[in-house]
């Protein structure tokens, strides 16, 4: 053995401690522990406070064996402590759980001035109604050390946090985790309760997400004679329809890891987190594949590149999405993971998102017919106590153009509105009153309103009803009220028919009905007013959409300015020139001032009518359609009478929109 190696071996071996991750919490906890013991030890005895009257109050009753008085820079405290027949007869519960019997037993913590207190003691004593009393003066190191611990701690947290930093934080070690993907895993070891059982209507949709289920469930059946499983499936449709709901019941279905997370998700301030956050998440799932990724509203990170960025700033949402688009369908990528994903704006995703390889499937999910709302209305009905008399078919005729959120929430409704009236099941009315309550808002009896605007608003209601019933293709009136609800002063629920397609005349007969209020306040008063303003927002946005969407006017003709993949709303002129606005302009305003007269001749006709009917609503303030019966007659044109409980969609005039732009 060489002279270096034997010194070597005679130095002290000196060993570097590495300290744990739990090594602050429990120095934090001892220190903790430390100061406790320097304050009076450990002995886990509380005295219970009370207050300066019932410690005089045990004074005089000769129950007090010693009194400590404690003083210190922020105040004198004093420490009771009872006679043992005394805390045996106590009938304070409290008191011997957190106590015990040798002492102290009560806490006063201010008491006052010390020499009147030690005064009052010295009395107590001479009556031999105490034995000895101690004045105790104790340090303040103690809270000292306790407003230096939360230093210490956040020194302790500061470099815990530094040491972490140091290491591979994914995303290139950035700090705490940025370049981490946010979805959360869901797998056999998560109870998801959402299935398919759960998503009524939705058959079609339903159909071909549980194909894709099938696919990871047992590949072989598809790939065996050559086919291919698809990479993602798009799932496109108006909000509330139930997107993220199937989303939901797939993950509740599989027996494959489901990762699920929000297109925000991706997006951050820092540059190049997205795209690390895209490649972090298709590296979980092809550590986990067979696996299912889920996008919820995709739109927005996955908007058409090269718009509105002169500034530059959507750079970053750019690069998330190109690595999107490698991860999807580019070199190296897993067959084994279907991408899912969701939104109600695929007009406006980029177009290699969309193409086959990356989104192989659209499924459209529409709102629900007749039969999948009343599917619908099973599902949610469930857990509510509804009335036995209660006919879903009903309620499902009364609800189209709901969408399933709608449906879910038309349901609370119908039961908070039971609960207020103190019902102890859910019945018909109660769903009449939920629908007038979501559609109209809630009514305002207590508003003030003269005798001449009221007289107003039932002639302005009565003229809707009363052209309504006359119009063939206008939708029927089922109720009206001069109520206020919401913002409106009255307001006219109506049975509008579900049509696939909408002709011309249909579209004037529903123009014609909704100026039927200014009509008639122009017939019965010969005076115009300004409560028909959503009556005219609504029948404007119509003739603009007669004109310069569907095509359906003579003089501009078979042409649409409608963009459906909404890249219009970045270009700044509009797709016509100055003479044809002009001519749209007058077009427009030529269809609704003839719908307007077409109202006016109406009601001329039946001004007597008119006039009945708004007495019958001043009188009752709402009316029915049995009333107008009783004043019009049986409707001509309603050839098949439909059963007289059924009421379809209930639409406020004041709210409802037929026709987008």
């Amino acid at each position: 053995m060489s002279e270096k190696e034997n010194e070597n071996k005679n130095k002290p071996i000196i060993k570097v401690v590495k300290l744990g991750p739990w090594f602050f919490p429990i120095l934090a906890v001892s220190i903790i522990l430390l100061i406790n013991f320097f304050n009076g030890g450990l002995d886990m005895n509380y005295p219970k406070s009370t207050s300066i009257s019932s410690f005089y109050d045990l004074l005089n009753k000769n129950q007090i064996e010693k009194v400590d008085i404690l003083t210190s820079s922020s105040g004198n405290t004093a420490e009771i402590t009872l006679k043992k027949a005394a805390y045996k007869a106590s009938k304070d519960e409290d008191l011997k759980k957190v106590t015990q019997e040798k002492g102290p037993h009560y806490l006063v913590k201010d008491v006052g001035s010390l020499e009147l207190f030690q005064k009052r003691l010295e009395e107590a004593k001479g009556k031999n109604l105490i034995s000895v009393y101690d004045l105790k003066p104790t340090s303040n190191w103690g809270e000292w050390i306790g407003l230096l611990l939360p230093t210490l701690i956040f020194i302790g947290f500061f470099y815990f946090i530094s040491k972490r930093m140091s290491g591979g934080a994914g995303g290139g070690g950035q700090i705490f985790s940025i370049g981490k993907s946010k979805a959360k895993l869901f797998d056999e070891k998560n109870d998801i309760k959402v299935t398919f059982e759960n998503v009524a209507g939705l058959e079609g949709a339903k159909e071909e997400i549980q194909e894709i289920v099938e696919f990871l469930k047992t590949p072989e059946k598809y790939t065996s004679i050559g086919g291919k499983i698809p990479k993602g499936a798009l799932l496109v449709g108006p909000p509330g329809t139930g997107k993220t709901l199937l989303a939901k019941a797939v993950a509740g279905e599989a027996n494959v890891p489901f990762f699920s997370l929000s297109g925000s998700d991706f997006v951050e301030m820092f540059v190049g987190v997205g795209a690390s956050r895209v490649r972090d998440l298709f590296k979980q799932a092809k550590d986990k594949s067979p696996a299912i990724i889920f996008i919820d509203e995709i739109d927005a990170v996955g908007r058409a590149r090269g718009k509105n960025n002169m500034s530059g700033s959507n750079d970053e949402r750019e690069n998330t999405l190109n690595q999107l688009l490698t991860e999807m369908d580019g070199f190296g990528t897993n067959s084994n993971v279907i991408v899912l994903a969701a939104t109600n704006r695929a007009d406006v995703l980029d177009k290699a998102l969309m193409r086959a390889g990356r989104f192989d499937r659209q499924i459209y999910v529409d709102l629900p017919d007749i039969r999948e709302r009343a599917a619908i209305f099973e599902v949610h009905l469930k857990p509510i106590t509804k009335s036995e008399t209660l006919d879903v078919e009903f309620l499902a005729k009364q609800t189209p153009g709901f969408s399933g959120a709608d449906i879910a929430n038309v349901c609370n409704e119908a039961a908070l509105v039971a609960a207020r009236k103190d019902k102890k099941a859910v019945d018909k009315q109660d769903f009449l009153d939920a629908v007038d309550r979501i559609v109209g808002g809630l009514e305002k009896k207590n508003k003030i309103i003269t005798k001449a605007e009221k007289h107003a608003i039932a002639i302005h209601e009565a003229g809707h009803a009363t052209v309504s019933w006359m119009l063939e293709h206008a939708a029927p009136l089922v109720k009206v009220t001069i109520v206020p609800r919401g913002q409106s002063l009255g307001a006219a629920w109506y049975l509008p028919e579900e049509r696939q397609i909408v002709r011309t005349e249909q579209m004037l007969d529903e123009m014609c009905a909704t100026m039927g209020g200014r009509a008639a306040e122009k017939v019965v008063f010969d005076k115009i007013s300004t409560g028909a303003l959503s009556d005219l927002e609504k029948v404007t946005k119509q003739a603009r959409a007669m004109v310069t969407v569907y095509g359906l006017n003579d003089k501009i003709g078979n042409i649409t300015y409608y963009d459906s993949s909404g890249q219009s709303d970045y270009n700044f002129s509009k797709p016509y020139s100055d003479d044809t606005a002009k001519v749209i302009d007058t077009e427009i305003s030529g269809l609704i001032e003839e719908q307007y007269q077409r109202a006016i001749t109406i009601l001329t006709e039946n001004r007597t009518k008119l006039e009945a009917l708004a007495d019958i609503l001043i009188e009752k303030e709402v009316i029915f359609k049995d009333d107008l019966e009783t004043i019009f007659g049986k409707r001509p044109f309603d050839v098949v009478e439909e059963k007289p409980e059924v009421i379809s969609e209930i639409v406020s005039e004041t709210n409802s929109e037929n026709v987008t732009e």
